[in-house]
């Protein structure tokens, strides 16, 4: 793992991999290196165990780590991980670097985590005790309506005095339920960031001025220039 410090400097600096990820956080981190194991076990270690954390929604800097650090490295290639949050923040021009950006279609990482079947088992209940995943069904939006989950703020129903945590009655584990989350309960967002993460490490080349088409089919979970 590789931190940076308020002034935008790396410490301490890590060597390139072909495929540096830039994280918003720790706890980004941690999520996407148990989802990691789940959908790319090969990859896992490699992708996330270099992973450079922003401190926060700051594209701007892995821009500028980018620069600084990897635009010379033969063959290096980057993507950046970033919460949607209010959707109104833009994202700076990769001046035709190997960067990439990948945001979530839902307000957060954690709102990939809203899993009533995976929170139970993450709590270590009974598979035939159902009143756990009834109590967090309840606070949530119809699982259809994705719309409702796009604004979700999961992030605020999972913190320690959240809805979802007085309706279990305990602290919810974050990174265990990520751990414990199966392949097939994982979001389509989930599965298309690690299709793109797999194609990266492969040696595709960054999309750093997708098609207008490109971008709505991956939509809510797309990349690229914010621009297009």
């Amino acid at each position: 793992m590789l931190l940076l410090d308020s002034g935008g400097a790396p410490r301490p600096r890590a060597a390139a991999e072909s495929l540096t990820l830039y994280v918003e956080g720790p706890r980004d981190r941690s999520i996407l290196r148990a989802w990691a194991g789940r959908l790319i076990p090969r990859r896992a270690s490699q992708v996330l165990g270099g992973a450079v954390i922003l401190g926060g929604r700051q594209p701007i800097r892995a821009l500028e780590h980018f620069e600084r650090h990897l635009a010379d490295v033969p063959g290096a290639r980057a993507l950046c991980v970033l919460d949607r949050d209010d959707g109104h923040s833009s994202l700076p021009d990769v001046n035709g670097f190997e960067l990439e950006f990948f945001t979530w279609g839902r307000r957060h990482i954690e709102s990939y985590l809203v899993v009533p079947s995976a929170i139970r088992r993450a709590l270590g209940i009974p598979e035939h005790d159902r009143r756990i995943e009834r109590a967090i069904e309840r606070q949530l939006p119809d699982p259809a309506d994705e719309s409702a989950w796009r604004e979700l703020d999961a992030k605020r129903l999972l913190a320690p005095q959240g809805a979802l945590t007085r309706a279990v009655g305990r602290a919810l584990p974050l990174s265990r339920i990520a751990r414990v989350t199966r392949a097939d309960e994982l979001h389509p967002d989930v599965h298309a960031l690690f299709a793109r993460v797999e194609a990266l490490a492969s040696g595709e080349a960054a999309r750093s001025e997708p098609q207008a088409s490109e971008v709505q089919k991956c939509d809510p979970a797309g990349w690229g220039n914010p621009t297009v």
